[in-house]
């Protein structure tokens, strides 16, 4: 069942790559030329335009965002964001660029709806539950300082990653009720 925030937070247990929506974040690394997990199967789905495309841009740094289009894929754009290797230094906060980054990107690009996969919780190691907390306290942050702000679907691949998307948003809610 679909979580209900100040805008909304959809959580999925999907694959990334066949989302209608106007935009998809790629868990990317920062040459932007693809990789292994999500990054390698958004790369595959959307065909060698979006290689091509990527060579354009330079790279992308830990924490920021670049934008493509969707080329082959369901989705009008790709929003590409590098994540945090987990070190325990400073990744929290270079997570919660990644997500604030990717949905002012959105917004400058007119989107309504953008599909988030768990970024930096694969071979980067962020332990699952912390990104999940993260993502979730970020993007309702993005809801609270912006009201165009579109509609997220956080997608998880299997039941103990949507398990931890789930935990996070219902702590958030009960953060929220003791203030």
């Amino acid at each position: 069942m679909p979580h209900h925030i100040t805008k909304k937070i959809t959580i999925l247990n999907a694959d990334i790559t066949t989302l209608h929506v106007d935009a998809i974040v790629n868990a990317a690394n920062s040459t932007l030329l693809g990789g292994g997990g999500v990054d390698g199967a958004i790369h595959r789905a959307a065909g060698p335009d979006l290689l091509e495309f990527c060579r354009t841009l330079g790279g992308c740094k830990t924490g920021e965002a670049k934008i493509t289009p969707g080329f082959a894929l369901p989705a009008h754009y790709v929003i590409h964001t590098v994540g945090p290797v987990w070190e325990e230094g400073r990744e929290e906060e270079l997570l919660t660029a990644c997500y604030m980054n990717s949905l002012s990107l959105a917004v400058k690009n007119g989107c309504n709806t953008i599909a988030f996969p768990a970024i930096s919780t694969g071979a980067y190691g962020y332990p699952p539950d912390l990104a999940a907390t993260v993502a979730v306290r970020s993007i309702r942050r993005f809801f609270e300082e912006n009201e165009n702000a579109p509609d997220v679907i956080l997608v998880c691949r299997g039941e103990e990653a949507c398990r931890h998307l789930k935990t996070a948003i219902k702590n958030a809610n009960r953060y929220e009720k003791m203030e």
